[in-house]
C-alpha cells in the first residue's frame, strides 16, 4: 500500500510540475526577453552592421563594373549601398556616412581608381 501511495504522490508531483511549465509557457508565450548581456548584444549587431554594410559595398561595385560598358568606367554610388543593405540585410535605417565609409574603404580595397567612379569622396 505504501508503494502504491508514494507512487500516486510522485506522479500527482510531476504531473503538476509538467502543467506548472505548461501554464508558464502560455502565459509567457511570444514576450520579449531582455539579453543576458545587453553590452555584448550592441557590441554584436554593431559588427553585423559594419559586415552587411562591407557585403553590400562589394556587391554595388561589382555590379557597377558589371553594368559599364566597354572602355566606360563603373559608377558606384553611396545611394547604392544603402539600398542594398536596406533590401538585402534587412536594415531600416542606414546612415550615408557609414555607407559612404564602407565605400571608400572597399573602393580602396579592390583598386577601383583605375576603373570606377564614386561619390563616397564628395
Amino acid at each position: 500500500m505504501g508503494d502504491r501511495l508514494s507512487a500516486v504522490v510522485g506522479g500527482v508531483i510531476v504531473g503538476g510540475g509538467g502543467l506548472g511549465l505548461i501554464a508558464a509557457g502560455i502565459l509567457w508565450k511570444g514576450r520579449a526577453t531582455r539579453p543576458f548581456a545587453a553590452r555584448r548584444a550592441l557590441t554584436m549587431a554593431h559588427r553585423a552592421y559594419v559586415r552587411d554594410l562591407t557585403r553590400a559595398a562589394d556587391q554595388a561595385i561589382a555590379a557597377a563594373r558589371r553594368a559599364a560598358g566597354e572602355g566606360e568606367p563603373a559608377i558606384v554610388t553611396v545611394g547604392a549601398v544603402e539600398r542594398l543593405v536596406r533590401e538585402r540585410y534587412g536594415h531600416e535605417r542606414v546612415e550615408r556616412r557609414h555607407a559612404a565609409a564602407a565605400l571608400r574603404r572597399r573602393f580602396d580595397h579592390h583598386g577601383c581608381a583605375a576603373d570606377c567612379v564614386t561619390d563616397a569622396y564628395g
